[in-house]
């Protein structure tokens, strides 16, 4: 009689993978998603349970997007990176999603115009690649919001933004367990050294925030972008923006973790562009040179946050033209995912609404099991378990 366990059909979501350095147990990647609990834009404690509870031993997470200075704010109780408070809040976070044996990277963002005076130091204007302003009010979760008439950045101040997030990614990778010496021998002194090096990392990586139309979108289409100098016109200075960026951040941090979230499709934010095909391609091969670890693509069936539809476009010619790991993202569930993974298209998915509201959703894809429903209106709530913590396990519901 033969093995069933060598007869059981391979499952693609869950095969091991190798992104660069970094060897995976499977392909179900936790998606970056706002959470809005991170209190006066430092992270609390309630979030080691939320991150902890998602993670698996050689899983893939992606934290919520994390602000690279106190202009890239734009919604409430958002989290950032730019302080020593803020460092300090992400420690515990990832110390617990290590000790669960997942990798973990820091998605860093600056949301430009989508945002107000109220979110802004000394009430200031929003910073974009435009001065034209933001007319959407309502977002995906219902809230109204007003946006500010923002300010276009003046060539000479982008530098300074491409440095916050050089900044933020270092801050990221330092964002580990304070080092403690306790010997004075030399020998356990440099055993010290090397064994909290190799314990107390911060995050594994960062991951650009470059959709949804936020500030590096606002360079990136033209939709929105009307600039006349070396960031504005032509596709290659539209990208420059992007580019500097992930020059920096690699520069400072290795492009081994480093990796970039676009949507060249999506029309979010008043943020569309006339040629989406032509953008992302190129997108895909010039990152691509940088060496760094992976692409992070928004599907282009996604127009809106809420709504998926039959669409004619691909991501396959970026797939091809990328030479690192492939993510997609975007209204993604277990039998499209894995056929994502099987007709390689991908070599990982990033789910967002079925991880947050199941936690253990490796597991339940692994058993076919049935799903918690996710409940919109808890969202973006500032309550610390409520639509955070309280989504129930498997071994709970069964």
């Amino acid at each position: 009689m033969g093995n069933t366990a060598e007869e059981k059909p391979q499952i693609p979501l869950l095969t091991p993978y190798q992104m660069g350095n970094f060897q995976l147990s499977h392909r179900v990647v936790l998606a970056p998603m706002t959470r809005q609990r991170s209190y006066n834009n430092v992270p609390q404690s309630h979030a080691v349970l939320y991150y902890s509870q998602r993670a698996s031993k050689g899983g893939f997470m992606l934290s919520e997007a994390t602000g690279v200075s106190d202009t890239a704010q734009g919604y409430p109780e958002t989290p950032g990176i730019w302080t020593k408070e803020q460092v300090e809040g992400w420690k515990p976070i990832v110390d617990a999603v290590h000790a669960k044996g997942a990798v973990f990277f820091c998605q860093i963002w600056h949301v430009g115009r989508v945002s107000n005076t109220g979110f802004q130091p000394n009430g200031q204007a929003p910073i974009s690649s435009t001065d034209k302003e933001l007319t959407i009010e309502t977002q995906p979760s219902g809230d109204v919001m007003q946006y500010s008439p923002p300010r276009r950045l003046t060539t000479e101040e982008i530098p300074q933004i491409v440095n916050d997030f050089r900044i933020a990614a270092r801050n990221a990778i330092e964002a580990g367990k304070p080092l403690v010496i306790v010997h004075t021998n030399l020998r356990l002194f440099y055993a010290n050294i090397l064994a909290n090096s190799l314990s107390s990392s911060g995050f594994d990586g960062i991951e650009v925030h470059g959709a949804h139309g936020y500030l590096i979108d606002q360079f990136l289409k033209d939709g929105v972008n009307d600039r006349t100098d070396q960031y504005g016109g032509s596709l290659e200075n539209r990208c420059r923006f992007a580019h500097e960026i992930v020059e920096a951040v690699t520069a400072e941090i290795g492009a081994e973790r480093v990796g970039i979230r676009l949507s060249p499709f999506a029309d979010y934010m008043e943020s569309g562009d006339s040629d989406p095909n032509t953008l992302g391609l190129h997108l895909a091969e010039t990152l691509s040179r940088y060496g760094i670890l992976y692409c992070h693509m928004v599907e282009p069936r996604m127009e809106t946050a809420d709504e998926k539809f039959e669409c004619p476009h691909s991501l396959v010619p970026m797939r091809r033209a990328f030479k690192g790991t492939f993510i997609v993202a975007s209204g993604y569930d277990r039998e499209d995912g894995n056929k994502a993974v099987e007709e390689d298209r991908a070599d990982l998915v990033a789910f967002g609404r079925l991880f947050l509201a199941n936690p253990d959703l490796p597991k339940r894809f692994e058993l076919n099991a049935p799903l918690n429903k996710y409940d919109r209106d808890t969202f973006y709530i500032p309550d610390p378990v409520v639509g955070y913590t309280d989504y129930p396990f498997l071994d709970e519901t069964t």
